[in-house]
């Protein structure tokens, strides 16, 4: 088949937000919870196991629906969020969610409230769904009375639900107006961020600049947006659910112990000089006395290559065909399907994601391609994560999606492919040269980028508390950027702003430290690979077709992968480390 730039086709979910399907949907949803809610009055530590187990696949029946209305609409926004009848739909959807969600709230907290011997008889008929209900009992400290958490989920439709929502609306609005090759340009963020990756060092401080003037214009509201996040954040999980710490909600939601995110956390920073090396090396390559914080993902050769869109496509199946023709195949069902939305467009949300909801549906991908090498790393990403989502799509709806440290673990490992397909077939030394550094600018953005994120995170939730101005966060995050990059790299006051401009901390507080863990989880897994050659593949299948079916830390001790320890995480640095000890052994011309 042909690949061509262009729209995703919803039409696997519903024909649109007003068809005859999409009312059925609704209408079958609310059917399905009025009789689960008939569980309510049968539940009870003596109930019948076979009447457990039919409740719990009700509960399941509708949550696939459930999953299928929800990404229909964030889909349908995402592709234009400027479009008032998708963000009105969106808004519906929530609404209408919310109240489903309260009304078969009963069935876990009554399972939170059952005592650990009166648990026993029901989860040895639980099957797959064992590690689902172990999950919700995770929770059982931190979980309020019924009326309180059906309180919570109301409110969060029109308070914080409704402030992200804004947010995105606000800031996916933005067009940003800079000069290339004597001409001003309107471009949509994804545009400007490939300017930065351009070899003109001027055409890379104006895209930045223009990049963070307007986003610090709306820097008021945007920091007073997050605040008010923050808040909601502390208030619902700090006080009134009594987390010891903000970072330990999400650590708990992956189910990752707080000290392994501690090391991690740990390690990464003591390790900050291992980049700041980098970056003197690569302002030796760019005849520049010091980096800029402009200049960090600047190609170090000329290669200015485009790559157009249909062979980029074939150059990463084929390099996951290399690796496993399964995994190519899986990866086509995207594009045979047209699961992906690829053109870049006014209005549409910027970066890239994938989003997969119901097991029996095949992913959806967006990007906004713009033909650069870094495109197609991301092209490779999104689409690991698809694969990982069709590796485990024999699990349930609860099941089957992974753990967010390990949800990068196949986008990851899928670059890590496509880079060795590049290497391989490019015979310009400079395009060679410029690859081979373009792998550590993405470890810097993947790894340490995000862990400084993770700590301004944690220190912003603290100084909230203590009624820090946004002035005052601003501030805190340029010191987070003079920790991170130190004397290696100059950094522009404008980058003050940076931090609203990471849609990560408003819409899912201290995700992003998955993107270091899963990256440096890779490092050894392919490192493993190049070791072991075929007989690794089917053992990193089983990783993926886990999905989020057993504890994380209990899918990679299969694997022969300690992350309990500091020398893990050093190890994945010693790698990076190698890697621009070879970068330093060749000449700068």
């Amino acid at each position: 088949m042909t690949y061509e730039l262009g729209k995703w086709q919803l039409d696997d979910l519903y024909p649109g937000h007003d068809s005859a399907e999409m009312k059925q949907a609704f209408a079958s949803l609310e059917s399905q919870v009025a009789e689960f809610e008939s569980y309510r009055e049968k539940l009870g530590a003596d109930m019948d196991v076979e009447v457990f187990m039919s409740a719990v696949e009700a509960q399941e029946t509708a949550s696939r629906l459930a999953n299928r209305i929800g990404q229909f609409a964030g889909l349908w926004f995402s592709e234009d969020t400027q479009n008032q009848e998708a963000q009105t739909f969106q808004a519906k959807v929530q609404q209408f969610m919310a109240g489903m969600q309260n009304r078969t709230l009963f069935f876990s907290l009554w399972w939170k409230s059952l005592e650990e011997d009166e648990t026993k008889r029901f989860m040895e008929v639980a099957g797959e769904y064992q590690y689902w209900l172990q999950q919700i009992r995770n929770f059982k400290p931190y979980t309020l009375t019924e009326p309180e958490e059906k309180i919570i989920n109301t409110k969060d439709v029109t308070g914080i639900n409704a402030i992200r929502t804004l947010y995105s609306s606000i800031t996916n609005r933005y067009v940003f107006r800079v000069e290339v090759d004597g001409e001003e340009k309107e471009l949509t963020r994804g545009e400007l961020m490939a300017l930065v990756q351009g070899s003109d060092p001027d055409v890379r401080a104006r895209a930045y600049q223009q990049l963070y003037k307007v986003y610090g214009d709306d820097g008021t509201i945007l920091g007073q947006m997050y605040q008010t996040i923050v808040r909601d954040f502390r208030n619902e999980n700090i006080d009134l659910r009594g987390f010891d710490t903000p970072i330990s909600v999400r650590n708990l939601d992956n189910d990752i112990p707080n000290d392994v995110v501690s090391i991690l956390l740990d390690v990464a920073e003591k390790n900050t000089g291992l980049f700041q090396r980098f970056f003197r090396l690569k302002a030796k390559w760019l005849k520049m006395d010091k980096l800029r914080r402009y200049d960090i993902y600047a190609p170090v050769a000329q290669a200015d290559k485009i790559y157009e869109y249909e062979p980029a496509v074939q150059l990463v199946l084929d390099s996951f065909k290399d690796f496993s023709p399964r995994v190519a195949d899986l990866a086509r069902r995207v594009f045979d399907q047209q699961h992906i939305d690829s053109s870049v467009r006014k209005g549409k949300r910027s970066g890239a994601f994938c989003s997969s909801g119901d097991p029996d549906v095949t992913p959806f991908v967006l990007v906004n391609y713009n033909g650069k090498a870094n495109d197609v790393g991301t092209l490779a990403h999104e689409l690991g994560h698809a694969i990982h989502a069709m590796l485990a799509e024999h699990h349930n709806v609860f099941n089957f999606h992974s753990s967010l440290p390990l949800a990068e673990t196949a986008s990851t490992f899928a670059e890590m492919l496509l880079i060795d397909r590049l290497l391989e077939e490019e015979t310009d030394e400079e395009v060679r040269r410029d690859i081979l550094f373009s792998q550590i600018d993405d470890a810097y953005a993947t790894i340490m980028r995000q862990i400084f994120f993770a700590l301004f995170e944690r220190q912003a939730h603290e100084l909230v508390a203590q009624d820090a101005s946004v002035e005052d966060l601003a501030d805190a995050y340029m010191k987070n950027l003079e920790k991170q990059f130190g004397e290696a790299v100059s950094v522009g006051d404008e980058f003050r702003w940076e931090w609203v401009s990471i849609p990560h901390i408003y819409l899912w507080p201290f995700y992003v430290y998955a993107y270091s863990f899963g990256q440096l989880l890779v490092l050894a897994l392919y490192q493993q690979y190049q070791q072991e050659g075929e007989s690794f593949i089917p053992r990193y299948l089983e990783i993926l077709s886990a999905g989020g079916s057993m504890p994380p830390v209990e899918i990679l001790d299969r694997a022969g992968v300690d992350v309990r320890t500091p020398a893990f995480w050093q190890g994945g640095f010693d790698v990076l480390s190698r890697m621009v000890d070879a970068l330093e052994a060749i000449p700068v011309e």
